[in-house]
């Protein structure tokens, strides 16, 4: 399926619109709203301030519920598992309509458990298109999210990093920076290979 770009803008992530899904809500509503027909879903990559600053107003403003894997949820209320505190906010405050779980299809997309930044980090992944969706598991500069924040695991990242390396992956679409739209496989063995190395 097609994947529009919504980008970031200063430290908030990128955002993307795949058929009837909204990853991530680090941008405005006012970025989203084009869009706001089409979405019936939010899914959230990880529960982190940067990609879920704008969550409850665009779920309010797509009439879409909100979906995020079972193991980040909490974030969603908790300030110090969010960093919203980094950013001098506060969490979004909310409960998740919809709990994911490794294997799980949305909207079309397959859903990747990928710990390591986060405990509940995913990624979503086109079967069809062989597009992956990536969150902050791994950008198109061939490096990774860190993990050094409350939750994440250097070795549950490499783990993560190796099962991606694995796939063949066309376009990579990352939470930050700018996407790839083919070579993504390219992007994820150097990230696989740097985390090892570090």
């Amino acid at each position: 399926m097609p994947i529009r770009w919504i980008p970031g803008r200063g430290v908030f992530a990128n955002a993307y619109v795949a058929g009837s899904v909204l990853v991530d809500a680090g941008v405005t509503p006012m970025a989203v709203e084009p869009y706001r027909d089409e979405i019936e879903v939010i899914v959230l990559t990880h529960g982190h301030y940067d990609h879920t600053a704008h969550v409850r107003e665009c779920a309010v403003l797509c009439d879409a519920e909100v979906a995020i894997h079972a193991e980040d949820a909490g974030t969603l209320a908790d300030d110090h598992r969010s960093l919203s505190l980094h950013f001098g906010a506060r969490s979004p405050g909310i409960v998740p309509d919809l709990l994911l779980g490794d294997g799980d299809e949305i909207g079309g997309l397959r859903v990747l458990h990928t710990p390591g930044h986060t405990p509940g980090s995913c990624c979503l992944l086109d079967e069809g298109t062989a597009d992956l969706l990536a969150g902050d598991t791994v950008f198109s500069d061939g490096c990774f999210g860190r993990y050094d924040f409350a939750g994440g695991s250097r070795e549950a990242l490499t783990r993560s990093l190796d099962r991606l390396a694995a796939l063949e992956v066309r376009g990579l679409y990352p939470g930050h920076g700018f996407p790839a739209e083919e070579g993504g496989s390219r992007h994820v063995r150097a990230a696989a290979a740097l985390i090892r190395r570090l």
